[in-house]
């Protein structure tokens, strides 16, 4: 990162001086009427920032992004809909300080600050058993906005990871009548539809609700893969006095993949030297398949009392099925022949439930003559996972390199057997405080304590288990002026680990500390929000890949197996986002960070230790609202080990959006996604790894009824 850009992030974050300079005083509005602005007048920001936005989503308390003594970026439709991002990957790789791991087509890990992310939220309600795989795709369709908090939070979710927490914001029927369609075209044949029906549906409007449905269906640039996926929503929103509130919803994600990827390219020759693949090189084969049927029904009642307390409870149902046909390749074939590649085929049925129960009180409460605010309750998730496997009785062996072709599905597989029942069940209690100490000074103190049972077994393998801790947060926000704010926050980590060893059990919890302060900064009325933060992250016993299990090994042929690491990460970020004037809006941050083991060895060297992303958008309302935006992403050098060390050079993306009214309700849409046609590997961090797709392009329309 250039040192002048760097600086300038910095700055940002502290110097009204030169904030002032980029903007016209005149063009922001007054602060009393940014104030007044509430979260939902403002998700159509590119970034939902400052006063303006509140979030519940570090602490479980309302606070806005300047009174969170945390790391936080908001994404909210706006940007969604300038850049096409129509699956929670696309977006998370716009997000500050968040890597995505894109491993295989339909298996995908998130990490921030050099560790997975784990800790998943909708509504502000922690999905605690998520264990931050993510199966085929999520779409944005269901969200309003995406909440990111980065560093540890296990207020809110029940277990605490040093990396972030992502809360997906649904969507919420709305006053009056709304509705819209859109429908886009892209290339490699990717067509999209979708639908977004809401209104009152008495006449008093106390009951209310939305519909909306989208379709995707595209190939793909690598050879074999296509996707299919719908996406139903519904939801009701019942006023059952003006005190209380009960909603409920259901949604349904069908992701059906063919051709898929399981492991991905093998990259070395026997020699250690690289493999040249072609970008649209894939290990898979026609007849592989991997199918997500994703099904959540929630609901949830809230009560507002007259003292301005508010008891809030919900229940969510998650099921979550699966059907894989699955091919995995390995080996380092001849340099001189190009062969060496084997494969495996395997047949992996699995279904998942989970259950979730939240219950919290949040309010004011009154100390030495000044207002805090409180939140506390408790909350008990169930997950019973069974997965069945069955294996081809034969090893098929791919051609050479050279001439890369698919292979044959063998003709005979193994009978179909449970091999894994597992029952996950974690309980937990927390609270939370908002102190206002002085005008000047606020603290946010709360612990969380927590207890998770596992019991089951796994490939024959028993994967009894309990655990609990009680984990302490404190963290102190002191206004230096009223435009900028310095902050700290501590809190000690235990996060369960899902993770197995050779012996494919379980690994033990994670237990370390954690530290992070910075600065916090509002401008133009909170229109334009900077920030720069440090953070420092000790982790014993840390899920670190040591290698795949084999024919006759303690867990399924190909999986990975894991081994406990003490790491400490630390480094700083650096954010600018939200409005520089009323046409221009840019959201930019910098991250950079060491991580290493007890060793002072680097550790996790798949993960980039300097990014860059900057995204941007200016209007011309004067030309049909006409907009054009840019958006970068730069990471520096990483490198994956499988036998042979594999490295991926530093590399840019640049994508270009545009937009303009053909008419009063019609809207048009052009995004080029990597611009200058890049060509860089997804993820090391397996060793094995595919290419990103190269240049392309699609155009969507929206109408507005």
């Amino acid at each position: 990162m250039p040192r002048s850009l760097r600086a300038l992030l910095l700055a940002a974050a502290m110097s009204p001086a030169i904030l002032a300079g980029i903007a016209h005083a005149d063009e922001a509005p007054p602060a009393d009427a940014a104030a007044e602005a509430t979260a939902d007048s403002n998700v159509d920001g590119v970034v939902v920032t400052g006063a303006r936005a509140r979030s519940t989503g570090a602490t479980g308390l309302d606070l806005s992004l300047r009174e969170t003594p945390q790391s936080m970026t908001i994404v909210g439709q706006q940007q969604i809909r300038d850049f096409g991002l129509t699956s929670v990957t696309d977006l998370l790789d716009r997000v500050v300080g968040i890597n995505v791991e894109r491993v295989e087509t339909d298996r995908t890990y998130f990490n921030a600050r050099g560790f997975d992310v784990t800790n998943f939220q909708v509504d502000g309600v922690g999905l605690p058993l998520n264990w931050g795989i993510q199966y085929g795709e999520i779409d944005t369709i269901l969200f309003e906005r995406v909440d990111v908090v980065r560093g540890v939070n296990g207020l809110t979710t029940g277990v605490g990871n040093p990396s972030a927490t992502v809360n997906y914001v649904r969507k919420r029927p709305v006053a009056g009548f709304q509705a819209s369609a859109a429908a886009s075209y892209g290339s490699w044949n990717d067509k999209r539809l979708e639908a977004d029906v809401s209104g009152s549906i008495n006449a008093s409007g106390t009951l209310s609700g939305r519909l909306i449905y989208a379709n995707q269906d595209k190939d793909s640039y690598l050879d074999h893969y296509k996707v299919n996926r719908n996406v139903y929503y519904g939801v009701l929103s019942w006023d059952v006095t003006p005190k209380l509130n009960v909603t409920g919803g259901y949604s349904q994600q069908d992701n059906l993949a063919d051709g898929v990827l399981w492991g991905a390219l093998p990259l070395s020759f026997s020699d250690g030297s690289r493999i040249p693949w072609k970008r649209s090189a894939s290990t898979s084969a026609d007849w592989t398949y991997w199918d997500v049927n994703d099904k959540t029904a929630f609901v949830e009642a809230s009560y507002v009392f007259d003292n301005d307390w508010v008891a809030k409870a919900t229940y969510t149902h998650k099921d979550v099925e699966q059907n894989a046909k699955l091919l995995y390749a390995s080996g380092y074939p001849d340099k001189t022949t190009g062969l060496g590649i084997g494969g495996f085929v395997g047949h992996y049925p699995s279904e998942s439930k989970q259950d979730l129960a939240d219950l919290s009180f949040n309010g004011p409460v009154s100390l030495l003559g000044r207002t805090h605010q409180l939140v506390f309750g408790g909350s008990y998730a169930e997950q019973t996972r069974e997965d069945f496997a069955s294996s081809g009785e034969t090893f098929p062996a791919y051609p050479s390199v050279y001439d890369w072709g698919s292979v044959a599905e063998p003709t005979t597989y193994t009978d179909l057997y449970s091999a894994a029942q597992i029952k996950d069940r974690l309980t937990r209690v927390f609270g939370a405080a908002h102190l206002n100490f002085t005008d000047r000074l606020k603290g946010v103190v709360g612990f969380n304590a927590v207890e998770q049972k596992t019991s089951g077994t796994s490939y024959g393998v028993d994967q009894g288990r309990t655990v609990s801790k009680t984990s302490p947060y404190a963290g102190l926000v002191f206004d230096v002026t009223p435009h900028v704010s310095l902050y700290g926050s501590y809190t000690d980590i235990f996060n369960p680990q899902a993770e197995v060893d050779v012996s494919n059990r379980k690994l033990d919890p994670v237990q370390g500390e954690s530290f992070e302060a910075g600065v916090k900064s509002e401008w133009f009325g909170g229109k334009l929000y900077a920030s720069a933060a440090v953070f420092k992250v000790e982790q014993q016993n840390l899920a670190t890949a040591a290698g795949t299990f084999g024919a006759g090994g303690a867990g399924p042929v190909g999986f990975t197996y894991y081994e406990g690491v003490d790491t400490t990460s630390k480094g700083y970020e650096l954010e600018v986002s939200g409005q520089v004037t009323d046409r221009w809006q840019v959201s930019a941050g910098w991250t950079q960070l060491s991580l290493e083991d007890k060793d002072g060895e680097d550790a996790r060297t798949f993960l980039p230790r300097k990014s860059l992303k900057v995204s941007t958008t200016y209007s011309f309302p004067e030309w049909r609202n006409a907009k054009v935006g840019a958006a970068l992403r730069w990471q520096d050098e990483i490198s994956g080990l499988d036998t042979f060390v594999v490295t991926q050079k530093a590399y840019a993306v640049v994508d270009l959006m545009g937009s303009a009214d053909l008419t009063d309700q019609i809207k048009v849409t052009l995004n080029v996604r990597n611009l200058f046609d890049e060509s860089y590997l997804n993820s090391v961090m397996w060793g094995q790894a595919y290419y990103a797709a190269p240049r392309n392009a699609s155009v969507r329309l929206d109408y507005r009824f």
